[in-house]
């Protein structure tokens, strides 16, 4: 049996509605007898576990029939209602430093804990209750925008998806041309980096056998993968994109490659933001083709820039020469465009940092975070719509060497040491 068959017969077989008698229907699924705020309390004052899950569901059901006003004024709720009791915790803090036992301790733990942590595991009681939750999420990060206070909600969302969403729970599973199709179509949807524009071109990715697809997927939502990633299997490091998706390239047995390419990394649900998976799915996917094809001598990506063009177009407002370089590279660059478009690149990933001082581009914290190396920078890479709004079509190879991915991911952390080759440290001198 398989295990995403074993996912679907995990979940409730009987509805609600069939468990509860009559007089518990009318109180607990009755549309007019309280509103989600009512409902709220009334699941927080519960003390058994079936009229949770049922007032959950009844949350959840109410919070998808709200309007996008009366969704923000539900968060505001979360955001104001459930917080922490600042007196409590004063109080019990003070007992525990008078005595500090294993009961106090206890006390002292739940009450540091804002009360919608709590509200939120109940919610998570109802059917298909996590899938619905991250749907919740998508939402107060959209309206956390125009209400930074949300944050303190989000936190608790964060660190509850957090555990829930932990590496542990994760399944990596293939993905190729014999998946359900319900779940290739999601690839298609959630494609995030190269857009899949027919199912054509998303056999091209997945029949072959020199390209591959993993994903990860936790039980409570065994057809939605949460982060899915594709690699081809290549004789050399490419350096254009054209030379891994072109219709008409050449397939290669896998036994004759030398070279595992990870060119598209995809999440698949807004409302994980900040939840990590994909550094996790990077190294397992490759030291499970290592093990499959154990000549394979590199693991590198070949990696978009998002943030450069927009980069280099405020450097360009008070720099004559870096004007000069972007009205070319709007066109077709010359080599020599082309050079000077590298070494301003190095700058932008080697010297420009943010407040955190980390550098500028998402793409090169994920991968440097992971423990890669950056290895190379291609010009003319993506010259695609995309890539030329992106990074007027540069992008990167970023090398995962799996004997120093912990030691560069520690540097990474403790330091922020931007791990890259002599290649590119050297055009910051040019």
């Amino acid at each position: 049996m398989s295990t995403m068959r074993i996912f679907q017969e995990l979940k409730p077989s009987l509805s609600l509605r069939n468990w509860a008698s009559s007089s518990i229907r009318k109180h607990l699924f009755g549309e007019e007898s309280a509103t989600i705020k009512e409902l709220c309390q009334m699941t927080m004052d519960s003390d058994g576990e079936y009229s949770s899950l049922l007032l959950a569901a009844r949350i959840l059901n109410a919070f998808e029939r709200l309007g996008d006003e009366e969704r923000s004024d539900f968060f505001e709720i979360l955001n104001n209602d459930y917080d922490l009791d600042i007196e409590a915790l004063k109080e019990v803090v003070a007992q525990y430093e008078i005595n500090p036992n294993a009961r106090m301790l206890d006390q002292l733990t739940r009450t540091a804990e804002p009360r919608r942590q709590e509200l939120l595991r109940r919610l998570n009681l109802a059917p298909e209750g996590t899938r619905r939750l991250v749907k919740v999420r998508e939402s107060l990060l959209k309206h956390k925008k125009q209400n930074p206070e949300l944050g303190r909600t989000d936190n608790d969302f964060r660190h509850l998806f957090g555990a829930w969403f932990n590496r542990g729970f994760l399944l990596m599973q293939p993905i190729d041309w014999t998946t359900p199709a319900h779940i290739l179509e999601k690839i298609i949807a959630y494609e995030a980096v190269h857009e899949i524009g027919s199912w054509r071109e998303l056999r091209r990715r997945l029949e072959p056998e020199d390209r591959h697809c993993y994903a990860f997927f936790h039980p409570s939502m065994e057809d939605e993968p949460l982060v899915f990633v594709e690699v081809a299997l290549t004789e050399s490091v490419p350096s254009k994109i054209t030379e891994v998706l072109d219709d008409g390239r050449k397939e290669i047995a896998p036994e004759d490659a030398s070279c595992a390419i990870f060119y598209s990394i995809s999440n698949c649900h807004t409302g994980l933001a900040g939840v990590s998976f994909g550094n996790f799915l990077i190294k397992q996917v490759a030291t499970s083709l290592k093990q499959r094809f154990p000549q394979l001598k590199k693991f590198v990506t070949i990696s978009p820039a998002p943030g450069f063009r927009s980069w280099l177009q405020q450097q360009a407002i008070e720099n004559p020469e870096i004007a000069t370089i972007v009205e070319q590279c709007k066109n077709q660059p010359d080599e020599n465009t082309q050079s000077r478009l590298s070494q301003l690149a190095a700058s932008y990933y080697l010297e420009q940092k943010t407040p955190r001082d980390e550098p500028l581009d998402p793409v090169a914290r994920f991968h440097l975070k992971n423990g890669a190396m950056l290895d190379r920078i291609n010009p003319l890479a993506d010259q695609s719509e995309k890539g030329q709004q992106q990074s007027f079509g540069l992008m990167v190879n970023y090398v995962y060497d799996l004997a120093k991915v912990e030691e560069n991911h520690e540097a990474y952390m403790k330091d922020h040491q931007i791990v890259c080759s002599n290649q590119v440290r050297k055009l910051l001198a040019k």
